[in-house]
């Protein structure tokens, strides 16, 4: 009995030290602390300490620790390490590790990201988005661009290089704006709302390409000659690196540059002779200045002994001899600027590589630096853009649209996509503007901007397919009245650049995020790759045993919380958001226990397992979308209105992670382990379910009426007048809510025969007016409502000679005919 009482009290010492996330030399001392208490309060038990010795031994005497067990553990994974090629070192070098890094390792600190203040615009910025963006956006018709034009108005062209939208990100003292990632996104997400082909030609230049390339890594006398042209728009960038074979394999790419000599302004000097072939280049048809990325050779040994100096970018005015643009793609749904460019045997000085000639060879680590910041912020403010007009325009178009006597927002199965929607915007917003806060913070969170594209175009991309079928065919007839059709074709676009989503979901987030978030991973990685095998050990021995502590700390905590059904994890706040921190800590505990046993069985043959690192992806990337939610909701001062719109959120990712976790433990091999995993992170099975009917009900109401939460969703989008497409629709939602007490009293009235329908709407409310059922004004205000309500749900109709492009002559409905 006392052996069992001695071992029990071991087992509860560790098993809390290893909870806590206690020290391995913490964890041992306090074990033998405990040891030598019972020991000297009952009697002597030989087998505790048969089991506690050795490993104290092992951790404390290190000689015999390096001998017997680092040593055979080193060569080990030296063996078993995948072998990396230098792009993917550098991919992995780049940028660095935020709050993905405290979900990665299963014990987040709540209090930390909380405390964390929020972005918030400057008054100088808030003033250009009410003033000069508002501007540009009432220049611009997304129809005649798409359908007419193929680009944007010469004026609106003009009105953004002189207003500086093409220098947002570029400092004061070279002549741009100099503002925030966060004015940034906002400044985009309106823009976007407008016009795709707007928000793009902006926020490419603001994005990966020549400005935020100089600005990070270009001499001073590239950034004192470009800036300020690149600021007022003289210079129009573009940047090449995608070409014909190509794309996301950027090793792989054919483009090449040779150093030589070469003729330059009248003079033989040291250069590059280069070669390219590049495709789907924004910009690039109209770009004064091309950024391009290519292979840079030496055979001829005229920079040193280093022959294959690797992946180089410069920076090449378009006007040069050689260079090839102007020819156009027509992007699907959007006719933004793209096209490609070609060059054969241009030869260029070694000073017009960016940041000169040291800087040779390092082109894809500066490429990748860059996008792993700017990533997180042009392409999901288009998408949130996309949301915030399909929230606010589908929820007015559900109560102006009428079925069966019926707004259709009040069916079931139309509120079953709205509540998507609704759900989908709030977590959009407060992705991006979470993100773009972390950005402005100094971070480059690489997988935190990877989760953010992927997730939030994807998002997008759903939710649009869900407005388009509310609307039906008011979505489906393109025409000026038409605020859906361009983001719901452009969408594509998104899902493709930057890192198509394919390779992003199944090769990035948790390809990466396995190895830069994991406490031990990357530098024992470091330290097998280390020349220096004594140094590389002695670094792998100061790992090896911490990370033997974490694995076990998370089986230990994986337990508890599976156990306890997360109820003993920590929490920052009480209430029903409480309740969710502690699921998520649960979740993060589970993710770091599959993930350091399938990295320890698998090695880099997970690299290979793309579906399995997808799913880890994904539980990982539900946790990042819920924790932004919950810092949203706490930001905005945990409104009562905003608390069905975070349960939405936080139950179906919560559920999105259970079925991540389900189907990765269905194709794990092998099976006897994936079934043990499962039982201890879900010891009573499954435990989370979808939102339920009652919380798709609840946060769709917000969408049917004018509120604080739906303007604050909707907030920095183009609505414009009542001839605007968005503004027709809000304008009919606005006059229509504002007559609901009129309608009802003329419905029971009708009901009960106390005035009869006429044969129009005029003559009916004539009779409610004589029966002082309403009076005038009533009758006058209902009238407007209608009108205004029926040709808001018209769609546009054209002469067939325009729609063949034959003539410029429309046929346009007009509101007394719809009426």
């Amino acid at each position: 009995m006392i052996l069992l009482f001695q071992i029990f009290i071991l087992v509860c010492v560790i098993w809390a030290s290893a909870y806590f996330r206690a020290r391995m030399g913490t964890a041992l001392a306090s074990a033998g602390a405990a040891l030598v208490m019972i020991t000297m309060t009952s009697e002597f038990v030989l087998v505790p300490w048969l089991l506690f010795f050795p490993v104290a031994i092992l951790f404390f005497a290190d000689d015999l620790r390096k001998d017997k067990i680092t040593r055979p553990m080193y060569e080990f994974f030296k063996r078993v390490l995948p072998p990396m090629n230098q792009t993917e070192k550098e991919a992995l070098d780049a940028g660095d590790v935020w709050w993905d890094g405290e979900l990665f390792r299963g014990n987040p600190d709540w209090e930390s990201m909380l405390k964390t203040s929020p972005p918030i615009l400057s008054q100088e910025e808030q003033d250009f988005i009410d003033n000069q963006v508002e501007t540009v956006c009432g220049m611009v018709n997304d129809w005649d661009i798409s359908f007419i034009d193929k680009d944007l108005p010469e004026a609106a062209w003009d009105y953004l290089k002189k207003e500086g939208f093409l220098g947002l990100i570029i400092p004061k003292k070279y002549g741009g704006k100099g503002f925030s990632a966060f004015a940034h996104s906002s400044v985009v997400t309106k823009l976007a709302s407008r016009s795709g082909a707007l928000g793009v030609s902006t926020m490419v230049p603001n994005s990966l390409g020549p400005a935020e390339l100089l600005l990070h890594y270009g001499t001073d006398e590239q950034k004192d000659h470009y800036l300020p042209r690149l600021a007022k728009g003289e210079d129009i960038p573009c940047f090449a690196l995608t070409g014909p074979q190509a794309g996301s394999d950027a090793g792989a790419m054919p483009d090449t540059g040779i150093i030589c000599q070469g003729e330059f302004e009248g003079e033989q000097v040291l250069g590059i002779r280069l070669n390219w072939d590049k495709r789907y280049i924004t910009l690039a048809p109209v770009a004064t200045v091309l950024g391009l990325a290519f292979k840079l050779f030496d055979p001829d040994s005229l920079l040193g002994n280093e022959r294959d100096i690797g992946i180089t970018v410069a920076l090449i005015p378009t006007s040069h001899d050689g260079v090839e643009i102007g020819t156009r793609h027509y992007p699907v749904g959007s006719p933004f600027m793209n096209g490609p460019t070609r060059g054969k045997d241009v030869f260029i000085p070694l000073s017009w590589i960016v940041g000169g000639q040291d800087f040779a060879g390092k082109g894809w680590k500066m490429l990748v630096e860059c996008l792993s910041a700017g990533r997180g912020i042009s392409l999901p403010s288009g998408a949130t853009a996309a949301a915030k007009v399909a929230y606010r325009a589908t929820g007015a178009y559900s109560i102006l649209r009428q079925q069966f006597k019926t707004e259709i927002g009040r069916f079931e199965g139309v509120e079953e996509a709205l509540a998507r929607i609704a759900g989908a915007t709030y977590q959009l917003e407060a992705a991006r503007i979470t993100t773009a806060g972390a950005v402005d913070a100094g971070h480059k969170p690489s997988v935190i901007t990877a989760i953010a594209k992927y997730h939030m175009t994807e998002s997008a991309r759903s939710l649009l397919n869900d407005a388009m079928d509310i609307h039906g065919g008011r979505g489906v007839i393109q025409g000026e009245r038409n605020y859906l059709a361009n983001a719901f074709m452009s969408t594509p676009v998104s899902i493709t650049v930057e890192g198509a989503n394919i390779l992003t979901r199944n090769l990035m987030i948790f390809g990466q995020g396995a190895v830069r978030c994991h406490p031990f991973v990357y530098r024992e990685m470091q330290a097998a790759s280390n020349p220096n095998e004594e140094q590389g050990l002695e670094e792998f021995d100061s790992l090896l045993f911490r990370h033997i502590g974490y694995g076990f700390s998370n089986f230990v905590r994986s337990v508890s919380l599976g156990l306890s059904g997360g109820r003993i994890a920590s929490k920052p706040v009480a209430g029903v958001t409480g309740y969710y921190y502690q699921q998520l800590t649960r979740m993060s505990s589970a993710l770091a226990l599959v993930s350091d046993l399938s990295m320890a069985i698998l090695g880099g043959e997970l690299k290979r397992k793309e579906r399995l690192s997808a799913r880890l992806g994904d539980v990982l990337s539900h946790l990042y979308m819920s924790s932004v939610v919950l810092k949203y909701y706490q930001d905005n001062g945990q409104q009562a209105a905003d608390l069905p719109y975070v349960q939405w959120n936080i139950d179906n990712n919560l559920y999105l992670v259970q079925k991540a976790l389900f189907e990765f433990f269905e194709n794990f091999k092998p099976t006897w382990i994936s079934r043990t995993l499962k039982r201890i992170i879900f010891p009573y099975g499954a435990a989370y379910k979808k939102p339920s009917d009652q919380l798709d009900h609840q946060v769709v109401q917000a969408m049917l009426c004018e509120n604080e939460l739906r303007d604050r969703l909707t907030k920095n989008i183009y609505i414009g007048d009542k001839e605007q497409p968005v503004g027709r629709i809000d304008h009919a939602f606005h006059h229509v809510l504002s007559t609901v007490t009129i309608a009802s009293r003329i419905r029971k009235a009708l009901r009960e025969k106390d005035i009869t329908n006429g044969g129009s709407l005029e003559e009916t409310i004539a009779s409610a007016v004589k029966a002082e059922v309403i009076n005038e004004q009533e009758g006058r205000s209902y009238l407007l409502a209608e009108s205004l309500r029926l040709d808001a749900i018209q769609v546009d109709e054209y002469e067939q000679s325009y729609i063949r492009g034959e003539s410029t002559q429309k046929v346009k409905q007009e509101p007394e005919k719809a009426a």
